[in-house]
């Protein structure tokens, strides 16, 4: 990693320039290479060419395209500059697409073609490809550049949250919190000399920053244009990955393509930090199973506080699952429960120098922050005698039943220890005497014939009556929201469609 303080400049230019930094592939395999001296090149024609376009410090330049190199150079060289990204999640609708745009105050989008039609009006408009045009190359301007200094907690990034529950909100990510992170990650995390492997959407915080701590550890990458089964399996196969980042839906999905896996080499894989949801003790059963040389790293962060929260014991004890660690040694960690109290559960409060700046344009949005500046994520955590901390559910997703509170991660941590369940979620609907009541959507492991009966059960045999899920439906697959996390409010919908009036 370069001394520099710009986010844009995560490796030192002069070093070993012809080593691969990325292998992008696209939606037809097509692969694009780049090595780390072509990358820093093409981020710098990008920066001279924003700058002799009139673009000044701060400006906001969108990004809406799926994973590829291209987006990569585009990113730093935005940076470099010292103007502000705003990747957008392409998998909003157009209207929300130009809310976020309009709000983030772009004053250009670069935009891959598949995505064109979804672009905002009004907004000047560079294709991401390289030649053609309004391409790349009409914008790019070969040559060295002197990369922007920012200065204090200077804007980098403009991350939007997945707007499920209202209108997206804008994290504005300073250069300082993100290189202080890539630089703590690469104590505990250094991927010196690995091939890793990123499918996750690039305007998500776990893929991105992932893709920092790449580019600052002088990895090389193989960057899928987006999440899909078979080629993920065929990548880690074709490319020798050593180091995958996934959410456990993607390892479910994987773990569904039994004929490919019975011919794809994955013995090259040992390390999968799994982020972004837990880990149940059966897909981790599962994860073995296929990837027998693979320590899997259960990981937790958010776009406002960043990847870094937990660590290994300090006394060097073994985190039982489904435990995430002990605090980590350079982040302040709290649990507060809903009566105000600090103690060994509630919602998990963060101070680190992590930290997002603010909410963009969003000042009414004060209960972000404490008076004494930690972060309230919204995520119900517990915390044993030994300090390891589990995560119990968010507090957005606790519910009421009978005057119980439901949190439905801990239900569907009971539920995936049955050995016919491969994954479980749990929703509430509506009930004229408990208020709201569980109900389970359910993947079956290969070769299973359970039936409802049998789940509900199971419930009741291993957890209290109030939790065991009234109504349980078996499906092929669990939706995915933009995010890769299980679609909660897709499903709850689903569940009151189900029922009858």
């Amino acid at each position: 990693m370069t001394s520099s303080t710009n986010l844009g400049q995560l490796f030192d230019p002069a070093i070993d320039r012809g080593q691969l930094a990325f292998a992008g592939l696209d939606a037809n395999l097509t692969e694009t290479a780049s090595t780390y001296g072509e990358l820093d090149d093409f981020a710098n024609a990008v920066a001279r060419g924003l700058k002799k376009r009139g673009y000044q410090q701060g400006d906001r330049i969108a990004l809406l395209a799926a994973n590829s190199v291209e987006f990569i150079a585009v990113l730093l060289g935005i940076m470099r500059a010292g103007l502000v990204a705003v990747p957008i999640n392409y998998r909003f609708p157009k209207e929300l697409i130009e809310i976020v745009a309009t709000d983030s105050g772009a004053r250009l989008l670069f935009c891959d073609e598949e995505r064109a039609a979804s672009a905002p009006a009004g907004i000047e408009r560079i294709g991401l490809a390289r030649t053609g045009t309004g391409s790349l190359s009409e914008l790019i301007d070969p040559g060295p550049f002197d990369v922007f200094a920012p200065v204090a907690n200077e804007a980098a990034l403009i991350l939007y949250t997945s707007g499920s529950t209202g209108r997206p909100k804008g994290v504005v990510l300073s250069h300082t919190a993100h290189l202080w992170t890539v630089q703590t990650r690469q104590e505990r995390e250094p991927l010196t000399g690995e091939k890793v492997l990123i499918a996750a959407p690039l305007y998500h915080m776990n893929a991105l920053a992932l893709a920092f701590l790449a580019l600052a550890s002088r990895a090389t990458t193989v960057l899928l244009w987006q999440f899909s089964a078979i080629p993920y399996i065929g990548a880690i196969d074709r490319y020798r990955c050593t180091w995958l980042t996934a959410v456990p839906p993607m390892i479910a999905m994987m773990l569904r393509e039994r004929e490919t896996l019975a011919t794809a080499d994955l013995s090259s894989v040992r390390v999968i930090r799994m982020g972004s949801a837990p880990v149940s003790d059966s897909l981790l059963a599962q994860i073995s199973g296929l990837l027998p040389n693979a320590r899997v790293m259960n990981a937790y962060g958010t776009t406002e506080s960043g990847p870094v929260t937990f660590a290994p014991h300090p006394d060097g004890r073994r985190t039982p699952p489904p435990a995430l660690g002990t605090a980590h040694p350079k982040v302040q960690l709290r649990l507060r429960d809903q009566a105000g109290d600090i103690g060994d559960k509630g919602v998990l409060e963060i101070k680190s120098p992590a930290l997002m700046n603010q909410y963009h344009n969003r000042p009414e949005l004060t209960a972000a922050f404490t008076a004494d500046g930690y972060y309230v994520t919204g995520d119900v955590f517990h915390r044993n005698k030994d300090g390891f901390y589990s995560f119990v559910g968010r507090r957005d997703d606790m519910f009421v039943s009978g005057g119980e509170n439901i949190y439905p991660g801990e239900v569907e941590a009971i539920l995936e220890q049955h050995p016919a369940i491969a994954q479980a979620c749990v929703v509430p609907v509506d009930d004229d005497i408990k208020g709201q009541k569980p109900v389970a959507f359910i993947v079956l492991r290969a070769n299973t014939q359970p039936s409802e009966d049998d789940i509900k059960t199971y419930a009741l045999e291993h957890a209290p009556a109030y939790q065991h899920p009234r109504r349980v439906w078996f499906v092929d697959a669990l939706p995915l929201a933009s995010t890769q996390k299980i679609d909660r409010s897709r499903l709850k919908m689903e569940a009151a469609a189900r029922l009858p009036a």
